[in-house]
């Protein structure tokens, strides 16, 4: 008789709030306040001055944020290699084509590779939407709270475990 293996056990999974600070380390914004979105599929990206180039035989594409809600400065100037243009229905039901593009996002002292939609957001209270295929699998999201991910230095995290010992 064959004996069951023993489930794996499941990987808590940590917490982040309904809005937290991240970055885009390949984009050069290190700083920009995100709304997680769980009803979004797709992240979103505030920018404007969208404009399509072609380089090394690739489609690209140039772009402006303003990482800072409510403010025009500073004017961050992107460009990234275009992955796909999809047709985005937004909560109001209204679609749009947008580029989609490929960029490390960072939360705290993790980052990972997502999917961005590059929308003008300026009418929006984010400039940055954090959809659920970016979280999956990684962050259960507390509604209740904001901003639960603190960045800490590597020294301070070692200096921690060298007390607790």
């Amino acid at each position: 008789m064959a004996t069951k293996a023993a489930p794996k056990p499941k990987r808590k999974k940590k917490r982040i709030g309904w809005r937290e600070w991240v970055g885009l380390p390949e984009l050069d914004i290190k700083r920009i306040k995100a709304k997680v979105d769980t009803g979004a599929r797709t992240s979103a990206l505030h920018a404007f001055k969208v404009t399509p180039f072609t380089k090394r035989g690739e489609k690209w594409v140039r772009f402006a944020v303003h990482p800072k809600q409510r403010h025009r400065l500073p004017e961050v100037t992107c460009e990234a290699r275009v992955l796909d243009q999809r047709r985005i229905t937004d909560s109001g039901g209204n679609c749009q084509e947008r580029y989609v593009i490929r960029t490390r996002l960072k939360l705290g002292m993790l980052s990972w590779p997502i999917e961005l939609t590059l929308s003008n957001r300026d009418a929006m209270g984010f400039r940055m939407l954090i959809g659920r295929e970016a979280i999956r699998r990684r962050y259960v999201v507390d509604p209740a709270r904001s901003f639960v991910v603190k960045k800490r230095s590597l020294k301070a995290k070692a200096t921690r475990s060298v007390k607790s010992l």
